[in-house]
């Protein structure tokens, strides 16, 4: 079912965004020139429906998402779904052990590692 109303979702935003693309603007845009059968006020009207028409449809797969996608999401965390004893506790690592000492590279002995000096 959501896959259904998203895949209308999309195709109702790509048509939104062409007969945006299409209205006449003050600039001309891509709507300009033209001619033909749907020329004047009645192209206008036809175009400023259809525009009305792909948003209100566009408004309404939106909120159906959010609302499948609200309907669908666990009520618990994710934390539930660890293992018994997995959980760890005050006397689990931070990091984690790796062969070879960790995750830095060694260094000479106790002194802190520092950058490469630039000579």
């Amino acid at each position: 079912m959501e896959n259904v109303v998203l895949v209308v979702h999309l195709v109702l935003a790509v048509c939104l965004i062409g007969i945006v693309l299409l209205q006449k603007s003050e600039g001309g845009g891509l709507g300009m020139g033209g001619g033909g059968a749907m020329t004047g006020r009645g192209a206008a009207t036809a175009v400023t429906k259809l525009t009305w028409a792909f948003a209100a449809a566009f408004l309404a797969t939106s909120v159906t998402l959010t609302i499948l996608a609200a309907s669908d999401r666990a009520t618990g965390s994710i934390v539930d779904l660890l293992p018994p004893g997995a959980e760890g506790g005050a006397d689990a690592p931070l990091v984690p052990d790796a062969p070879g000492g960790g995750l830095l590279p060694p260094g000479a002995g106790d002194s802190p590692i520092l950058p490469p000096r630039g000579e």
